[in-house]
């Protein structure tokens, strides 16, 4: 079976962007004039996913909004003859079916994919965060894709994290299988740097298989008294294998003010509409 669903968990408070997040969503935040959730939806599609399950939070309307059909907005582009956009904002209703499920309290990753196990069923899915930015030329999902359709087994997407940043993610202990594949022998949510089992870090792209309800049905609250997703990968480990690849791509924090500021300069950079100028405007900064 392919993978046919993804899962992106959305209902976090986005603390480290207050005060732009106290009444809005962090994911609608733009790089550029697109919303972060939108580059993580294309991502998905362009991977080959055709159905995209929202984990929501109260204060998430807007999201919903932006991946529904706005009639006015639509009305009033037409009757001023702006061909060009209204393609462009129909073509986010047109992306994929999305649903929607609400997680009622913040009480981890773990829990907010769990949520979504109505609408998983029992079959592998993805999961993505869309803080991770990443921009590849095969999108970091299709690559993880890949590697599941050929060992059937759940697959992460891993980096090389400077080891006095392994505090922020769940490590590796990695066996290499391959040029940037790895098998997982365990995984250790945010290990002091001494602690850490080595410099793979997980980001935010998961194939999982369906086994993962199960455990994390049974996972006790975690570090922070979170529910957390790698505790119930760390069991998965002992059922069944787990793979990990390092994705070719080039990633951006985009929930990190630093990494939102990159992102947005070099993905401004890219676009051939203000490349030239803004190019010419960053050189001509006094700093």
């Amino acid at each position: 079976m392919t993978i046919r669903k993804a899962v992106f968990p959305a209902a976090g408070l986005g603390t480290r962007f207050l005060p732009a997040t106290k009444a809005q969503p962090k994911e609608m935040l733009p790089i550029v004039d697109k919303p972060i959730i939108q580059y993580a939806v294309e991502e998905a599609v362009q991977s080959g996913i055709q159905e995209i399950i929202i984990v929501t939070g109260r204060g998430k309307r807007s999201i919903e909004d932006h991946f529904d059909i706005s009639f006015e907005l639509e009305y009033f582009l037409d009757h001023k003859g702006d061909g060009e956009m209204l393609r462009e904002v129909r073509s986010i209703t047109d992306l994929a079916t999305v649903y929607y499920i609400r997680q009622k309290e913040p009480l981890g990753l773990g829990h907010a994919v769990l949520v979504a196990r109505p609408l998983i069923g029992d079959e592998p899915f993805a999961v993505i965060l869309s803080d991770d930015l990443i921009d590849s030329d095969v999108p970091c999902m299709r690559q993880l894709i890949d590697v599941y359709e050929r060992y059937r087994c759940s697959v992460l997407a891993v980096e090389a994290v400077p080891r006095e940043l392994s505090s922020s993610y769940g490590i590796i202990t990695p066996k290499q299988i391959d040029d940037r594949l790895h098998q997982t022998l365990s995984v250790v949510e945010k290990p002091q740097p001494d602690q850490a089992p080595s410099n793979l870090g997980i980001v935010g792209r998961y194939v999982l298989t369906p086994e993962i309800f199960n455990i994390l049905e049974n996972t006790p609250p975690g570090r922070g008294g979170e529910i957390q997703l790698t505790d119930a990968i760390q069991r998965l480990i002992q059922q069944e294998a787990v793979y990990a690849l390092e994705f070719e791509g080039r990633r951006y924090d985009a929930g990190a003010k630093l990494g939102f500021l990159k992102a947005t300069v070099e993905y401004a950079l890219k676009r051939p509409d203000l490349a030239q100028e803004f190019r010419e405007y960053l050189k001509g900064l006094q700093l």
